[in-house]
């Protein structure tokens, strides 16, 4: 119903999102309904809803392949000190606000490694660079990687492909990997860096943070010199799950077998840290009330808006948190054999568990 609130066309400043607010409550039969009175001012409950509402500051959305990337910065950071991180315009520049607090500096679309560049910041270590798939076809090969190459720079790229210009909405580019009829996908960005000449380049899976946390130590602190790039790779999730909910659903209706990955949090192993929500930010992770009516701290819990991408759990083991994460498989549809396995585990785990009741 957006469109029928919001004008089509110019800017939303906070008066016609306003505006719009209370149009869509009124259609709600809201009491938030009422209109501004003849002072201009904001009605009481609108107020009133503003101050129960929390603040929910822009972020990476849930899923997002780009959260582990930083998280494992936040972990090489933890050993090798702070570190200059030049950023780009896109999805990733979310980075620059809490949890992650990662980026010193912005420029443009593209400009992320250029950007290091012009600003020559003096540290004991190497510069870091973000440049987003998008920005890299924009104009970042050429005036960031190109020029890296010819300037000899010894400093370090983190590439973030995730297969569309993904903040803009999801077009296809030239790396991305679906078939598009009109226009020449799957052009692979490592082939286009070593072309112009980098040597140093690394493709990482974003979701695997040990080894992107490795990955980016090493281009921290190898003793070769020259341009560094690391390709960190895994698709934009929300284009990902536009694109394979739809086929779950439809195979759940006609009855087939669907297994769906879900992530969560032992509360009785659950030590209260928190340390897991600030490292990854994600909106699934959230607090609920201890059950143990020994211990005051909430422990963390993982809610149905999780899409299986493992990060929370990644980060767990990568940080050597808490092991209180858990993987689980449910089993839409499920056969005969996913039926005896699981009435087998069930009896298992009813035999085990009072040998750890107290006698």
């Amino acid at each position: 119903i957006g469109k029928d609130i919001l004008p089509r066309a110019g800017e939303y400043t906070g008066a016609v999102m306003m505006e719009a607010l209370e149009k869509f409550f009124a259609g709600l039969g809201s009491p938030v309904a009422a209109r501004r009175g003849a002072d201009g001012a904001a009605p009481a409950d609108m107020k009133t809803l503003a101050a129960i509402v929390p603040q929910r500051p822009a972020g990476f959305c849930i899923g997002c392949p780009e959260r582990p990337v930083f998280a494992a910065m936040k972990l090489v950071e933890k050993e090798i000190g702070k570190f200059h991180v030049s950023c780009d315009i896109g999805c990733h520049l979310f980075s620059i606000l809490p949890p992650f607090d990662i980026g010193n500096t912005t420029m443009g679309y593209g400009l992320g490694w250029s950007g290091a560049s012009a600003f020559g910041a003096s540290s004991k270590q190497r510069t870091l660079a973000v440049m987003g798939d998008g920005g890299f076809w924009h104009n970042g090969l050429a005036s960031g990687v190109g020029n890296a190459v010819f300037n000899r720079s010894d400093n370090v790229l983190v590439i973030v492909d995730n297969g569309y210009s993904a903040a803009t909405g999801g077009q296809d580019i030239l790396s991305s990997r679906a078939a598009n009829e009109t226009k020449s996908t799957n052009n692979p960005i490592a082939r286009a860096v070593r072309g112009v000449g980098v040597e140093w380049v690394r493709e990482v899976n974003t979701y695997d943070i040990g080894r992107m946390k490795k990955t980016l130590k090493e281009a921290m602190t190898t003793p070769q010199k020259g341009p560094k790039v690391v390709i960190a790779q895994s698709e934009c999730m929300l284009n990902r799950q536009r694109r394979e909910r739809p086929l779950r659903e439809k195979a759940m209706r006609e009855g087939r077998r669907v297994v769906r990955v879900r992530y969560g949090v032992d509360p009785d192993t659950c030590t209260g840290d928190h340390a897991c929500i600030r490292l990854s930010g994600c909106p699934s992770l959230t607090l609920r009330d201890n059950p143990d009516p020994l211990r005051e701290d909430p422990v963390a819990f993982v809610n149905n808006d999780c899409v299986g991408c493992g990060v929370c759990g990644e980060n767990a083991h990568a940080a050597i948190l808490c092991p209180s994460f858990y993987r689980a498989e449910l089993v839409y549809n499920p056969t005969w054999a996913d039926k005896v396995l699981a009435a087998l585990r069930g009896a298992v785990i009813g035999l085990l568990q009072p040998r750890d009741l107290p006698p």
